[in-house]
């Protein structure tokens, strides 16, 4: 089953944004009360990572509760959203966060990630309402196949990071097949960071390069925060790699390495920024700087009919570089709520986790088909090469100053250009 959102008029979404957060009891229609439907927002509000995801997430969220209320609510019924601070950095303080929105006991949850998911998922173990995240992380998905009783109210809304790894070989070979891109060579430099997320990304490029025309040249280790980027810059010019690959995160350490790179970059090279170009800060800070850099997300915004109304009606109320991943992600995840709350009670957890269940939603950021036994939105084109069922791993370049889409072809919005240093 198939699902869309359609999104009402700016000025009454605008007005509305501000009362999302506490939004007024409307009138009753079939539900059975009036009271609100409560979600709960984990979102970091400060700290030297992640906030930023965090605080598109919580914007996304935002949004789509004020189209939502805007419209007449669910039955009646408004969405509150209830925010809760999180220190991600520490188990410690992943817990705390999510124990207190467990002692306040509202109708489903949501999270960008957890950088430390385990501590997040005990604390939410007892209290069975929804808890919808995009960790992207093999770990948890893991937990929720290996505890489906324990874990049955969790569902993570992208593909996990593995996918990362295993596309990336494939993206060369295509892009390199398509003869926009002819390689210097056939090496493949890695600059690894050490947090889990980039330890497994690299992992599986390593263990899938030996099926492409591309070898592993070097693997260079770094650990955030990463204070100089001239070491890196030695040891990648030292090695001469037609294909770089910066396995990092963090959008201004990465904006940082591109203004680094450029004043004397390895020549001819293909550069490639793991995720981080997705938070706005990346084109903030790198400026003209990032021309040509490639990046990707499997939880990315398409530019598609739906993709780019919800871009224009987003950037509307939220002026300035909209954030491409968990904006999208966060609307998508309060309208697969709201239709399950249409459909049965929302204090009957277990029925809307069945509902979430069974229902395919086709949202701004893709296909989220969760009738598996990881709960987890499907990768296309490697788990599935149905757009309908699978969430596609979206390659943008920053091209003008913008992030475009060059890959999926079916999905592209521009061409692979050669970057200022490949020349």
């Amino acid at each position: 089953m198939q699902e869309k959102t359609h999104l009402p008029s700016r000025r009454r979404v605008v007005e509305s944004i501000g009362a999302a957060i506490a939004a007024p009891a409307l009138m009753p229609s079939l539900a059975r009360s009036n009271e609100p439907i409560r979600f709960a927002v984990v979102a970091a509000q400060g700290g030297p990572a992640g906030v930023a995801d965090h605080a598109d997430y919580l914007n996304g969220a935002k949004f789509a509760a004020a189209e939502i209320n805007t419209a007449g609510g669910v039955r009646g019924r408004p969405i509150n959203i209830e925010l809760h601070d999180i220190d991600l950095l520490t188990p410690e303080g992943t817990q705390a966060a999510f124990r207190k929105v467990a002692d306040s006991k509202p109708h489903a949850t949501g999270c960008a990630f957890a950088l430390i998911p385990m501590p997040a998922f005990e604390a939410l173990a007892n209290h069975k309402a929804p808890y919808l995240h995009g960790d992207t992380k093999e770990a948890s998905v893991d937990a929720v196949k290996n505890n489906p009783k324990k874990f049955s109210h969790i569902f993570q809304v992208d593909p996990p990071e593995v996918y990362y790894g295993r596309m990336y070989p494939i993206f060369l070979d295509q892009l390199a097949a398509s003869g926009t891109w002819k390689p210097i060579n056939n090496k493949v430099h890695i600059v690894r960071e050490q947090l889990g997320y980039n330890m497994t990304i690299a992992r599986e490029v390593i263990a899938t390069i030996k099926n492409s025309k591309f070898e592993l040249a070097k693997v260079t280790d770094i650990q955030f925060p990463v204070q100089d980027w001239g070491p890196v810059m030695q040891e990648l010019k030292a090695t001469n790699a037609g294909a770089i690959m910066i396995d990092h995160w963090v959008g201004a350490e990465e904006a940082a390495f591109c203004q680094q790179f450029i004043s004397d970059p390895v020549k001819g090279a293909l550069v490639y920024l793991q995720y981080g170009p997705s938070q706005p800060e990346f084109l903030n800070l790198a400026g003209s700087a990032a021309e040509g850099f490639i990046w990707s997300t499997v939880l990315g915004v398409y530019a598609d009919k739906q993709g780019a109304e919800f871009r224009k009606k987003y950037k509307a109320a939220y002026p300035g570089i909209m954030g491409l991943c968990y904006t999208g992600s966060a609307y998508d995840t309060v309208n697969m709520l709201k239709n399950a709350w249409i459909e049965v009670e929302p204090e009957n957890f277990a029925a809307v986790c069945d509902y979430l269940r069974t229902h395919t939603y086709r949202g701004v950021d893709g296909a989220v088909d969760l009738n598996n036994e990881y709960q987890a939105a499907l990768h296309y084109p490697l788990q599935s090469k149905d757009l309908n069922k699978g969430m596609a791993q979206l390659f943008f370049q920053v091209q003008d100053g913008q992030h475009k889409i060059i890959q999926p072809d079916v999905l592209a919005e521009a061409k692979f250009r050669i970057a200022p240093w490949m020349t």
